[in-house]
Parts: structure tokens; sequence; C-alpha cells
């Protein structure tokens, strides 16, 4: 029983969990927080009713911005006509079928007429909705009801959802990459638990997220940071727990020669004299002190020995965040050095070749490797270097195709739009390579054949 306690308490909302909202096609990724107002789709409310609930659970937006439980029978309830007509061809549409006008309107939403009520009005003020088809009337129905309902579902995040979320709202972001691409990333590049994995990405932490999510907080995962620090919107939104972040190493890529040439210092003594360098500054400017602190001051004893604790709180702060970077790095350091991930993802807006002929060296032999990139032009490149390089076999450019399908009964047809590319594609596997044996084999083949020796008729 304590188990299947311990299970229902995991899928069900908690206050500080990362959720997504989601009405019709659109989402939105949040954090609950108490008395915090939320804005979704031209709406306001709060999300305090939300804890404790299921997820998957569907609420109705009530004014004041609180939300409604609404049982999945009420849910389910709609605004179906018992009558319907056999064709739409005696049907014009002049704009004269809908009695209500949009004051009509306006004052039973002023009136706190639900959105239900609101569509079963327009229904039955509508001339022609009684003509029409089962089909059409079912799809007039869910367009009302996309417009006037105001409902909103939670749903627990992730990858999927996530991929789909920020290819809709924002795929600049995440290079355009779809969920689709991304699942044929993870599979190509053989991500599973108790794998250690580098993973190149300026996606947001999509990438970042998506591999985490697979490994299932088992091995050990290694970003490679292009810059500064690391972009991780996506990866906080799937709202991993405590054990999955341990197994996340951060690791500078400006650093990755110094790895190789085993020249990288991960001692105190590099950070402390950056520490002592940045301490300088706010030192001197702030004994110097703003004119109306000059002018308050009453005791300067007092505010002089104040100012020195507080400089000596900084800089021990700063001494500690420094010292927690260097362990970071160091720990991160001690993982490329073995040279043996299993695996190697690159989803970035860079230039791919020198990105990925530089982490190739920390792979194992019969290892894959993947690289993402929205245009074509960039993986040519990377294809023939690996090409006239060697050390990787089975190489393939591929790019994905995706259209969606209406699946409903007697009315299944391909969906008239869709997306028009989903970016292309690298991978292979890694090999060991013998330096002897090409420097043989060009040797062999830059000396010319011998002459065959030929046979006279009195030797015969």
């Amino acid at each position: 029983m304590a188990d299947n306690g311990e299970d229902d308490s995991i899928d069900r909302i908690k206050e500080g969990d990362y959720v997504v909202l989601k009405r019709g096609d659109i989402f939105k990724a949040v954090q609950i927080q108490a008395k915090k107002k939320v804005n979704f789709e031209r709406q306001w409310f709060f999300l305090d009713n939300a804890v404790g609930q299921p997820y998957s659970s569907t609420f109705e937006i009530e004014s004041g911005g609180s939300l409604r439980f609404k049982s999945p029978t009420e849910t389910q309830s709609s605004t179906d006509a018992s009558e319907a007509g056999t064709d739409n061809r005696n049907i014009v549409d002049d704009g004269k079928s809908q009695k209500l006008t949009r004051e009509d309107i306006e004052t039973l939403k002023e009136q706190g007429v639900k959105g239900q009520d609101i569509i079963q009005h327009l229904i039955d003020n509508s001339s022609t909705f009684r003509d029409k088809t089962e089909y059409a009337q079912a799809k007039y129905i869910k367009k009302k009801k996309k417009k006037y309902e105001n409902t909103v579902t939670i749903l627990k995040p992730s990858c999927r959802i996530l991929a789909v979320m920020y290819h809709g709202r924002e795929p600049g972001k995440i290079c355009h990459l779809r969920y689709d691409t991304l699942a044929q990333m993870l599979t190509l590049a053989n991500v599973h638990a108790g794998s250690k994995v580098l993973v190149f990405d300026t996606c947001a932490g999509l990438v970042l997220g998506a591999v985490m999510e697979r490994m299932g907080g088992f091995g050990s995962v290694i970003q490679m940071l292009p810059g500064g620090g690391p972009i991780r919107a996506a990866m906080e939104s799937f709202g991993f727990p405590r054990h999955f972040h341990d197994t996340l190493y951060e690791f500078p890529i400006c650093h990755v020669n110094a790895v190789l040439a085993g020249t990288l210092d991960t001692s105190a003594k590099g950070s402390s004299e950056s520490s002592t360098a940045e301490e300088k500054t706010p030192t001197e400017t702030g004994t110097q002190g703003s004119p109306e602190e000059m002018s308050v001051d009453q005791n300067p004893d007092d505010d002089q020995a104040k100012l020195e604790q507080r400089k000596e709180a900084k800089a021990l702060e700063r001494k500690q965040k420094q010292e927690e970077k260097r362990r970071k790095l160091a720990a991160a350091a001690a993982q490329l050095e073995g040279r043996n991930a299993d695996g190697l993802v690159i989803a970035s807006r860079f230039h791919p070749p020198s990105v990925l002929m530089g982490l190739l060296k920390f792979l194992s032999p019969s290892r894959p490797f993947v690289v993402y990139s929205q245009y074509k032009e960039p993986l040519i490149e990377c294809f023939t270097k690996l090409k006239e390089q060697g050390g990787t076999v089975n190489l393939k450019l591929t790019d994905t195709w995706l259209r969606h399908y209406q699946v409903l009964p007697n009315r299944t047809h391909p969906l008239l739009l869709m997306s028009a590319g989903g970016g292309y594609l690298l991978s292979g596997t890694t090999v060991a390579t013998d330096g002897s044996k090409p420097a043989a084999a060009s040797q062999a083949a830059q000396e010319p054949a011998p002459k065959r020796l030929k046979l006279s008729d009195t030797q015969v």
C-alpha cells in the first residue's frame, strides 16, 4: 500500500513542480508557485488550486483567476446536436445565419455564463446548424470550443511535449529542431542508462534534457559549453530530481585542446590568482562611497567596520564560487581524460566541422555519434573531412520528413499544412585506426607494378 501511495504522489501536481499548460495546440511551460499570476493565451489565473490534483487534469478558469477542477465526465460532455443534414450544398455563407451579435456574446460573458453554455446559445440561434452534416457540426463545435471555453490542461513535462512546445512557439531557440528529428538523434547516438555521453547543445538545453531523460539518472552526461554559463531553460523545464543533476558535468569547449595535450591546470593556484585580481576593483571603488552616504554617516568608525565586513563576506563568497567552479572543471576533466565516452550528440548553431573533429577524439572505438544541422552544407563538409581523415565507418547523411494525418471515422486524410523540413542528421561509428597500415598502403600505391617477363619460343 505504501508503494501505491508513493506512485500516486508522484503523478500529482506539487508546489514547485514544472508543468506544461495546454489549450488546443498551444503549450507553455511554467512552475507551480503560490499566489503567482500566470498569463496564458491572453488570460491570467493562479495555479494554487491545481496543487494535489493528478497530472493531465483539465481546469476551468473562473472569475478572479481561480481554477476549478473538471471531472472526466464533465470534460467529455459536449453539445452534440441530434439532428443533422445530408450534405452542405444548400448552405450559403452570407453572414446572416447567426442571430446572436457580438454585443450579445459579450453580455453573456459579463453575466458569468460558462463557455459551454455560450456555445449552446450559438447553436440554438444558428439557422443553418441543423442543415449541416454530422462532420460539419462537429467541426463547428470544435472551433467554437477553442474560442469560448476557458479551460486549461496541466501536463507533466516530457521530451516530446517540450519539443512540440518549442517548435511551435519559438523554433529559432532550438535551431528549428523537430521532435521526430530529436527522437532519431537519441536512437542513432544509442543513448541509454549507464552510458557516458558528450553533448554540445545550443538549443536552449532541449537536447541535453532529452539525453538526461533517456538515461534516467544513471551514467554521466558531459555538456560542452560554447562560452560563458550554460543556457538550460528547456532542461530546467523537465523538472528533474536532484540525483539527475548529480550525473551532469559541464566543461568549456575552449579547454578541449588542453585536455588532449595534458596541459590543463585545474589546481587552486590559477583560480586564486584570478579571484585576487577581481577583488581589487570592488575594494578600491567601495572605499569611495556616494555623497549621500557620506552626508548621512553619523559614526564613521561603525560604518567603516560594516564596510570591511561586507568586503570580507563578498571576498569569501567569491572564493567559494571560484573553488566550486574549479572543482566542477576538475571533475569534468577527469571524465574526459579517459577518452572512453560512449556517444556524442551535437546540435548547435555553430559551424560543426571543427567541433566534431575535436570531440570525436574522446570517443571509444565502435561508438556512435550524431550531428544535427538545420542546413545540409555544413554536414556535407563534415562528411568529406571524416572520409579523408578516416577513423569512422557507416557514415550517413539523412533528412527527416514528417506529415500529420487526421484520423477520424470516414474522414481520415493528411493535413493540408505540414512542416517543410526537420533538418539534417550526420551519423556514424568510430573505429580504431592503425597508423602503420595507411602508410604502407600509400607506399605500395606509389610503387609501380612489376613488369611481367615474356617467355620466348626458344625457352619453351
